[in-house]
């Protein structure tokens, strides 16, 4: 939750084992796993980033990913007017924007 971005089980477990030095990554991946199917985290699929989580009662937004840091990053601003990116005669239900280029702490 302090992180305030989608993380990889690699990076929970990096962050858990400063709590807890001795968690493994079995016991992240079996809890991520649990909670998402709880309904508590949601999963957030990134082109070439592999699977995230992040909370699940998050609002509409969309994601950054560093190509530098493999670091995702929430983005909470949304395209006005995605209805007129499509092509005529197409209805838009939902949609995804994915920024991809070099995080602060990497420019």
């Amino acid at each position: 939750m302090s992180a305030g971005r989608p993380l990889t089980c690699e990076e929970v477990l990096r962050y858990g084992q400063q709590i807890v030095p001795s968690l493994g990554v079995a016991t992240v991946y079996r809890n991520v796993k649990m909670l998402a199917g709880e309904g508590w985290l949601s999963e957030v699929e990134l082109p070439g980033g592999g699977l995230r989580y992040e909370l699940a009662d998050l609002p509409h937004h969309h994601h950054f990913l560093c190509r530098s840091c493999d670091q995702a990053f929430d983005v909470h601003q949304c395209p006005d007017e995605v209805q007129s990116l499509a092509p005529a005669g197409f209805e838009v239900d939902s949609h995804e924007l994915i920024l991809f280029g070099r995080c602060a702490a990497c420019t």
